[in-house]
């Protein structure tokens, strides 16, 4: 897969990618991930990049031109309806559609190209999203710009593509995978101040521990998201 990043601040990249799974896809060549400065793209001899927003209103907007002429030089088109097969345009906005392990899941099963754009300040010009085929929201907060929800989206991406991970039964036993938060886990020492780790998980008996897990995961699920099991009707 390759993960291609529009940002006015190349520099919050750095070294972020460079670490655990992503670091070890990227050797492996499962993903490749590229910055790209979009201020590179301003003709001006400043490189204006925003401008105040139409209308009037606090701060500043991110102008069209740039970002279209970003998009063309690495899609070679801007049009939606031209975009090779698996190709993703993904506008990382407080406005989209929040991230849930379901959309990671469909971008690392169906997306061969996935272009992210971090907007600033009061947002993007509108006639951007003309470019844009998804609109992403990682929370319902707001962030100073669309920079940590690209790294957060492009882990939560990159560790689902087959061979990411060491063992391929991490991910399918993920939180949110199944449709509920994840099960605790426990390694040594056996007992630690006083905690013992729970005997079923000792036992060997295999059937048991799974039907303990489920236990608990739905237990872990009802007191903190009980959300999800009325999505799924428990």
């Amino acid at each position: 897969m390759k993960i291609d990043i529009l940002t006015i601040f190349p520099e919050f990249f750095d070294g972020v990618f460079d670490v655990g799974i992503i670091r070890r896809a990227k050797l492996a060549g499962i993903v490749e991930i590229d910055v790209h400065d979009i201020r590179e793209f301003a003709r001006d001899k400043h490189r204006k990049v925003d401008d105040r927003p139409f209308g009037g209103g606090e701060g500043m907007v991110l102008k069209p031109e740039p970002l279209f002429r970003a998009i063309e030089n690495l899609l070679g088109t801007s049009d939606r309806s031209e975009y090779e097969e698996g190709t993703h345009v993904v506008m990382l906005t407080p406005r989209g559609k929040p991230l849930v392990q379901t959309n990671a899941a469909a971008i690392a099963d169906k997306a061969k190209r996935v272009l992210l754009i971090c907007g600033r300040y009061e947002g993007v010009d509108e006639r951007v999203m003309s470019a844009v085929t998804d609109e992403i929201s990682i929370g319902d907060y707001v962030l100073s710009g669309g920079e940590p929800a690209a790294v957060v989206l492009a882990d939560a991406v990159t560790r689902l593509l087959p061979g990411a991970l060491g063992n391929e039964g991490s991910a399918e036993n993920d939180s949110f995978s199944r449709g509920i938060l994840d099960y605790p886990n426990y390694t040594q020492p056996r007992e630690y101040r006083g905690m013992e780790v729970p005997e079923v998980l000792l036992s060997g008996n295999h059937e048991e521990i799974e039907k303990w897990r489920h236990e608990k995961a739905l237990e872990k699920t009802r007191g903190v998201r009980e959300d999800l099991l009325k999505e799924k009707g428990e």
